[in-house]
């Protein structure tokens, strides 16, 4: 159990639930190293971070949303790629230093362990854009095959023992895959400069080498023949001085840092750096994973292991629980205090903007379509997506005019949504009280802690379902500027956390 604590607590934060695929960061566990054409080197670890920033849902929305539409990221991509909306990351390398891998109190070739931004920055160095979907999801997705060994020249690995692992073991896995060892003249896996190599047989190979030349170098050129393709331009190179952080290159050891036997000190500095909303979040997820535990003695375990995270924390699971604090478990390691880290909360970097959001507007017979023009070209005006939702979808008569629906009210709830609006008369508003639908269109969009935009005859469906005024329930005039946002300090209101 503590050797799974680092990735554990990660996991049971809104970390793993983003709102969009276009806001999902990404980031190698593993470190490499950098070689420069003097032969000089770092550690690097490489980083995609989204364009939108990161952005997450809460649980229960999280929940609801699969059952609502179970293809709702992947729509999100193909809607915002089919609009020239295109997602967009940056990638940018953190690069740590011998020095500074030295004082560190963890060993940077630890995959579950983190180097802190404040630490080492990312830097920026290029882009990855999504400009089209695939053409065939076979041909060009479920064929593709990625390997870690797979590098351009001054690019080298590391000691980290798991990357070692996966050097070999990715190739291997693929040619079981795609059943060939020759995966990589697959069009979706070849490189796209003309390559070589002296695989010359196996299962569909596609090429035709000549000659008999099977190896390299030979001297087949001395009898006057093909001797096979040859190095030209830039050569790959291993990094020489195979030292790092205590290596002996004359050993051959299966062994690690002691650092490695410290699961608690990263978890503790993760913890401390969230905001006091998403520590809750964080409790109140082990609790619930530890509530469909039916071994009490396991669960007092767990409990026992997570106060060296931090007393606190166990405390709150430990209430959640309904049981006693038990002991704190004896570390193998103890863990040492580390600064936090703003880098390592999504609320703190949260990004208060409409571009890649989706707005859902209320609208019935006799609403006001002046009201819902200028609300969508307000949207859209500021980035963002509008879909317009009624009781049905066909063609009716609204003031100035008729209007068809994007999607029944049924079957669009508010948690495909970022944010809602209503544009509703009185007399509507009376049918829809009786609607269990939109009772929960607007319930669940006030619960999942997002703006709602009313009108004063929609006022009266946001009093019936005992929705109370704040800084995220507003009127349709100031919707725009309230939509960018979450309103974490609602939660309270809403629901129990740990």
């Amino acid at each position: 159990m503590p050797e799974t604590m680092n990735t554990m607590i990660w996991a049971m934060s809104d970390r793993a639930i983003p709102r969009s695929l276009r806001m999902m960061q990404g980031f190698g566990v593993h470190t490499f190293r950098l070689v420069n054409a003097d032969g000089k080197s770092t550690f690097v670890k490489f980083h995609w971070t989204p364009k939108l920033g990161i952005q997450s849902l809460v649980w229960d929305e999280s929940a609801k949303l699969q059952g609502a539409d179970n293809d709702f990221h992947r729509r999100d991509l193909f809607e915002a790629i089919e609009a020239g909306d295109y997602p967009e990351w940056e990638l940018a390398i953190q690069v740590i230093s011998d020095e500074l891998a030295e004082s560190l109190p963890y060993s940077v070739l630890d995959a579950t362990k983190i180097v802190p931004e404040e630490d080492a920055p990312l830097r920026v160095i290029g882009r990855m854009v999504l400009d089209r979907w695939p053409d065939n999801f076979f041909a060009e997705t479920e064929q593709s095959a990625f390997l870690p060994s797979n590098v351009v020249p001054g690019i080298d690995f590391t000691n980290d023992p798991l990357l070692q692992g996966r050097l070999f073991s990715y190739l291997d896995t693929q040619k079981s895959r795609l059943g060939t060892t020759n995966f990589h003249q697959i069009p979706v896996n070849a490189p796209k400069c003309p390559f070589a190599n002296m695989q010359r047989d196996g299962m569909m190979q596609t090429m035709i080498p000549k000659g008999r030349a099977n190896y390299e170098p030979n001297s087949l050129d001395e009898a006057g023949e093909d001797p096979g393709p040859r190095e030209t331009g830039t050569v790959f190179h291993t990094y020489e001085d195979n030292t790092e952080l205590g290596n002996e290159p004359s050993e051959k050891l299966r062994k690690r840092d002691e650092t490695f036997g410290d699961h608690y000190s990263q978890p503790r500095q993760f913890w401390l750096s969230q905001t006091d909303n998403e520590r809750a979040h964080i409790a109140s997820a082990i609790t619930f994973e530890l509530s469909k535990v039916s071994l009490p003695h396991v669960r007092d375990r767990v409990v026992s292991v997570i106060q060296n995270i931090h007393p606190d924390l166990g405390q709150r699971v430990a209430d959640g629980l309904g049981i006693d604090l038990p002991k704190a478990a004896k570390p193998f390691r103890e863990p040492v205090e580390l600064a936090s880290s703003d880098a390592l909360s999504i609320q703190k970097n949260w990004k208060d903007t409409l571009e890649g959001r989706k707005i859902g507007i209320l609208f019935a017979e006799g609403s006001d379509k002046a009201t819902i023009d200028k609300l969508k070209s307000d949207v859209e005006a500021q980035g963002g997506s509008v879909m317009l939702v009624a009781p049905k979808v066909g063609e009716m008569k609204v003031k100035g005019g008729k209007l068809a629906a994007d999607g029944q009210l049924a079957g669009s709830p508010s948690v495909i949504f970022d944010a809602v609006a209503m544009v509703l008369m009185p007399e509507q508003v009376e049918k829809l009280k009786k609607d269990a639908a939109a009772k929960a269109w607007v319930s669940d969009a006030y619960a999942h802690l997002k703006a709602i935009g009313h009108c004063p005859g929609s006022k009266a469906l946001l009093d019936h379902c005992h929705i109370e005024a704040d800084a995220g329930v507003v009127k349709n005039e100031d919707f725009v500027a309230a939509a960018s946002k979450r309103y974490w300090d609602r939660e309270p209101k809403v629901r129990d956390l740990a």
